[in-house]
């Protein structure tokens, strides 16, 4: 398997994508393309001790860079050799078998959109990170791709969930969730409203497992393996999970390190604190796909550094290993909406 990397991409660039490709490639057993400015890439390497490359390690040269503040909309036109955009590319013409960046959100949906395309039928590609809940992971589609969405966008979302959560969690017929204010179907914005008619009748279907609206408070808990949001709301929900999770081992210190007894009980949960931190670390995950393209594209988080970029490593392949892309085409079918049952279009 060849993984193309951005290895300009992030706060951390190069020094931190070129560490954890090397990683990877050495620990997964698997080809890694690093494509940015090639003395940088070089100079990462030499501070690593390293003066030649490792096997399973290329550079492709890419002079370019795409900035945090470059307009999505015109990177690729702008930007045709930045180290996104040639690693996108390179995807699009079959010289690798996944992309990961860890570059402007935007700038990667919308070139992965024009080079990489969208499968035929799905409307919008959608973010799909996995948290982590009491009683193991769900998936939440979409976290801020798409703030604005019709029910056939929602639709869509909710089946790409489902095989993804099926491919990777292993969970055989995940419960799909809806995103609401309540329980009860008559919840919600007239979108929400509608979405659950439409994915009641998809799980009548047989095509996805529907288990109504959950509230924010019950993803946590493990309430849905899927849940479905429009970009805006599941962004709020994936921020305000991050943020709890960050108070929540912050003030779990402050109590362990406040006098020399509860230092001590710290040492006896020494092995439970180190699970519920790794569970909790973003860096496990590695990064998000964008579920509806072509071909695997990993957005990694901006502030990625050596075991986030492994971690995204490892995730583009067993992306790939899931053939996703063939679950989704296989089953158009039922990502289909009538135009009367649209009305939000």
């Amino acid at each position: 398997m060849r993984i193309i990397i951005d290895a300009m991409g992030g706060d951390n660039a190069p020094n931190a994508v070129v560490s954890g490709a090397v990683r990877a490639a050495r620990e997964l057993n698997t080809e890694v393309v690093l494509v940015g400015r090639g003395a940088d890439i070089l100079k990462a390497l030499e501070q690593q001790g390293i003066t030649n490359l490792p096997k399973g390690v290329e550079v492709a040269n890419a002079e370019d860079v795409v900035d945090m503040h470059d307009d999505p909309a015109t990177v690729v036109r702008k930007r045709r050799d930045s180290s996104m955009v040639v690693g996108l590319r390179m995807l699009s013409e079959g010289k690798g078998d996944a992309f990961i960046s860890a570059g402007s959100t935007g700038a990667v949906l919308t070139a992965a959109t024009l080079i990489v395309k969208r499968i035929p039928g799905i409307r919008r590609a959608a973010m799909a990170p996995i948290l982590p809940t009491a009683t193991g992971r769900c998936v939440l589609i979409d976290c801020g791709a798409n703030a604005e969405c019709t029910p056939e966008f929602l639709l869509q979302f909710a089946c790409m969930g489902s095989f993804y959560a099926k491919a990777t969690l292993g969970i055989e017929h995940p419960r799909v969730g809806l995103l609401n204010i309540g329980a009860e179907d008559s919840k919600g914005t007239e979108l929400q409203r509608q979405t659950y008619g439409l994915l009641q009748r998809l799980s009548e279907a047989g095509a996805i497992q529907f288990i109504g609206n959950v509230e924010a408070r019950d993803v946590p808990l493990g309430g849905a393996d899927v849940v479905v949001a429009d970009g805006f709301s599941g962004n709020i929900l994936l921020k305000t999970m991050e943020g709890t999770a960050k108070l929540v081992t912050g003030e779990m210190k402050k109590v362990f390190l406040q006098n020399s007894l509860t230092k001590l009980a710290a040492l006896f949960c020494k092995k439970g604190l180190g699970e519920l931190k790794q569970k909790m670390d973003y860096r496990e995950v590695g990064g998000t796909p964008f579920l509806g393209v072509t071909k695997p594209v990993i957005k990694a988080h901006g502030s990625s550094d050596e075991l986030a970029v492994f971690h995204a490593v490892r995730q583009a392949v067993e992306t790939v290993q899931s053939d996703l892309v063939g679950a989704i085409e296989a089953n158009m079918e039922y990502l289909t909406v009538p135009k009367e049952l649209d009305h939000a279009e």
